[in-house]
């Protein structure tokens, strides 16, 4: 019976959609865990210093991590793995895994020593604005945190072996137990070790999540070998390849640190809400955007590896409209029902009124960018898939300068009454919850949704010009269609929000819960039937694909013989 099991958990999935459905099931009880988690750090801490000096000690640790483990893994391991595969090259395969997986060992453990060494010289370059005793606290979290990328890379390297062979369920369920170590941390580490138990319940999650992907790899064929081969040609290849994607990442990263730096000038609290109404906008991300984006890269990697260029082009534009069909009524859904979703999740103990409004309020910013961050993770695999990271990193570079412009604009602007402060702050209904509020936190998520704007519309430009096309009549067909049932949805949700604000309690949870529910219901259902009626391509294919993965009604085609309908 175990082995039966074991089996169909590590089974591969034939199709990007059966896979995306796995990550994005998965994702979505692993988010669901976040929000749990980001739910008890508002309640025991609330919107203040404690929380901002947990979320700047990430920042170090979180930049080692993005740099030289998702340089590696995600822009050049993966295609070149796959290509490997594909070609029936496995020795050379999985020489390529252990050579990356010793070299990456090696140097995440001198350059974390190294962070170790320098934090207190390096902690203030990234929070000028904190006192000293704040500045002594990221300190020592962030020393602890620095274990972290270690574990994480060792399982970086495990999950691109699973995912290049499509079995993701493994891989989906590690970021359950991360989130898990972290509310450990929270709930039993804390009374134990103060604030520093938090550091070690994100360094308890990173290690669980690289031992639950380390136990099947060797179900596919891996070995162990002591190699450190730097000449080797297609370790060379993944250096090409991760050189310029980390650099790119470097911009990603520089944007975040700006961000930082920003908000540990501003009023107590201000980084905690950025981060936390930017991890409830990362929620639908991860489920629909991420999961997709995923599922597509090994397939993408194969069909260019195979100079089946129509074959990629409809995976890109079938897969980007899949996940446009998800992510705008979802923006839609949120930004409507924003207030009651941020209290239902947040608001609890320390976490009060004025930090739910305010935290409300940037996630109403985010969303008006969601579908260009929904999307980015998928144009980007792409270009891996091309093995071009060079045009990504020219292009973030850009997207960069725009974001730093970006936010020292709105920081100016909020930081003073005039008519878009006013305009702002009355769209998101917060003009009156005090004068004493610090409104530029809102030049933050301002400034990552142009940003995430302008660098998605760019990289699809390239896109285009370097492939030939990207079926861009289907896309813009599509988009209107679901523009049109979001905006419509939309508009039950709101109707049915205000008719039940006199029938429930809305200053209780549960009101709110119970208010918020009807609403997104009632949104959903106007969206699902405006779609029917507007006969939506991407409706249908979901309905079949769930069809397929819940009734197993249908034969699942090989890959390289699937048509547009079948490859989302």
């Amino acid at each position: 019976m175990f082995k039966l099991f074991f089996r169909k958990i590590n089974s591969a999935s034939q199709t990007i959609t059966s896979a995306a459905i796995i990550i994005g099931s998965l994702s979505l009880v692993s988010r669901f865990f976040g929000i749990f988690r980001d739910r008890i750090l508002a309640s025991e801490f609330g919107a203040g210093d404690t929380l901002d000096v947990y979320y700047a000690a990430f920042r170090l640790p979180d930049l080692v991590y993005n740099l030289l483990i998702l340089g590696a893994v995600s822009a050049g391991l993966i295609p070149v793995f796959a290509a490997l595969l594909a070609k029936h090259k496995e020795s050379d395969a999985w020489k390529l895994i252990n050579s990356i997986l010793n070299i990456l060992s090696l140097g995440l453990i001198i350059i974390c020593v190294l962070l170790f060494v320098f934090a207190p010289w390096l902690m203030p370059l990234i929070t000028p604005g904190f006192s000293q005793e704040k500045m002594t606290l990221v300190v020592g979290l962030s020393r602890i945190m620095f274990l972290s990328p270690l574990f994480l890379g060792l399982s970086a390297i495990f999950s691109s072996i699973l995912q290049s062979f499509r079995k993701f369920f493994i891989y989906s369920i590690a970021p359950i137990f991360y989130n898990l170590g972290i509310i450990v941390g929270a709930l039993f580490l804390v009374p134990i070790w103060g604030v520093y138990g938090l550091a070690w319940g994100v360094v308890l999650g990173a290690l669980v999540h690289m031992i639950i992907q380390f136990l099947p790899i060797f179900s596919v064929g891996y070995k162990y070998q002591f190699i450190f081969n730097f000449r080797d040609k297609y370790v060379r290849d993944v250096a090409k390849m991760m050189v310029p994607r980390t650099l790119a990442l470097i911009v990603s990263q520089l944007n975040f640190l700006v961000i930082t730096i920003i908000a540990s000038t501003l009023a107590a609290g201000s980084l905690a809400i950025f981060n936390l109404s930017n991890n409830l906008q990362n929620f639908p991300l991860g489920i629909f955007g991420v999961s997709m984006a995923v599922a597509a890269l090994p397939v993408l990697s194969t069909l260019w590896a195979d100079k089946k260029r129509d074959d990629f082009v409809k995976t890109i534009s079938t897969s980007f409209r899949q996940i446009l069909f998800f992510i705008v009524p979802i923006s839609v859904l949120l930004y409507v029902l924003r207030a009651q979703v941020v209290r239902v999740i947040l608001g609890a103990g320390s976490f009060n009124w004025y930090d739910t409004r305010l935290t409300a309020a940037c996630l109403a910013i985010f969303c008006i960018g969601l579908f260009a961050q929904g999307t980015f993770p998928l144009i980007i695999r792409g270009f891996y898939a091309l093995h071009n990271t060079k045009t990504p990193f020219y292009i973030g570079i850009v997207a960069m300068i725009v974001n730093f412009l970006s936010l020292l604009l709105f920081r100016w602007i909020y930081s003073f009454d005039n008519w878009l402060t006013f305009f702002t702050t009355a769209m998101l209904r917060v003009s009156d919850i005090g004068d004493l509020i610090d409104f530029r936190v809102l030049a933050l998520p301002a400034a990552i949704t142009v940003s995430s704007i302008f660098e998605l519309v760019v990289l699809m430009i390239f896109m285009r010009r370097i492939i030939g096309r990207l079926d861009g009549h289907k896309i813009l067909n599509s988009v209107f269609r679901i523009l049109v049932a979001s905006v419509g949805g939309g508009i039950f949700s709101y109707a049915v929000l205000q008719l039940t604000a006199t029938l429930v309690p809305t200053e209780k949870v549960y009101g709110l819960f119970f208010q918020g529910l009807l609403a997104g219901l009632a949104g959903l259902g106007g969206y699902w039937l405006i779609g029917w009626l507007l006969k939506m391509e991407e409706m249908s294919i979901f309905v079949v694909s769930m069809k397929r993965k819940l009734l197993r009604s249908a034969r699942v085609a090989p890959e390289d013989n699937i048509t547009e309908g079948e490859i989302t």
